[in-house]
């Protein structure tokens, strides 16, 4: 079991409720999430979506009232939050759900403490935000899966076309692992290594796990001798 203790914060004008449960369950590959908290102007009818899912798994709700026409002050105490959260060495990981571009900087300065940052937002989340995070995940796609009955036709229909910057991604990170005389790396140094480089998520693409992903791109083979950690080449 993954110890450590992740905080995840929720900008509420650009998250969807119904992530909520499947973002807690990624998180959970950090740590046990102990820090809970929503921010917004709770007297906007827009966010009544919010309010069962707050009681429902425990989320701390934050009122920012918008002081100013067109701009509120939920991002600057999210940040704030977020900052206070690392100076007092009480976070182990971070989880941000919005789809703003605002918290790009925040993502950045906590990776700099070596901490991870998991953004969850939607596939329209600009790219800074999304280049920033140690990984994101796109909640629709979360929410897809988690509605979906349990099978393996069903979880096929939810895959997605992998895209070729991605294949590159692989492809050069298999080139910068350790390679055998035969061409093989271990998948774990490719994964670490295109982790490094990238925010990407298998996820995303509906997969579970980086081997099934792998499998299933034409331009590598995968082996796993005597039962052992799985290996990767690329063929093409």
């Amino acid at each position: 079991m993954v110890e450590g203790n992740v905080a995840l914060l929720i900008d509420a004008d650009n998250a969807r409720p119904a992530g909520l449960d499947p973002v807690l369950t990624a998180l959970a590959e950090l740590g046990t999430v102990n820090i809970r908290r929503a921010y917004g102007n709770w007297r906007k009818p827009g966010l009544k979506g919010w309010v069962d899912q707050l009681h429902r798994f425990g989320i701390e709700p934050q009122q920012q009232f918008d002081l100013t026409k067109g701009k509120n002050a939920t991002d600057m105490k999210l940040t704030i939050d977020a900052m206070d959260l690392l100076y007092r060495g009480r976070l182990d990981g971070l989880g941000i759900m919005s789809s703003d571009s605002d918290f790009m900087p925040l993502a950045m300065r906590v990776r700099q403490d070596g901490i991870p940052v998991y953004g969850f937002g939607s596939a329209k989340t600009p790219e800074g935000f999304q280049g920033a995070c140690t990984r994101f995940i796109d909640v629709d796609v979360l929410i897809d899966a988690e509605r979906q009955p349990a099978g393996a036709a069903t979880k096929a229909a939810l895959k997605k076309d992998i895209d070729p910057d991605v294949v590159e991604l692989l492809g050069n990170a298999w080139k910068a692992a350790k390679r055998d005389g035969q061409g093989f790396a271990p998948l774990s140094e490719v994964g670490q290594i295109a982790g490094n480089r990238s925010s990407f998520d298998v996820r995303n693409y509906g997969y579970a796990r980086l081997s099934d992903m792998i499998a299933d791109i034409p331009n590598f083979i995968t082996e796993r001798p005597d039962g052992g950690p799985m290996r990767v080449k690329r063929v093409r």
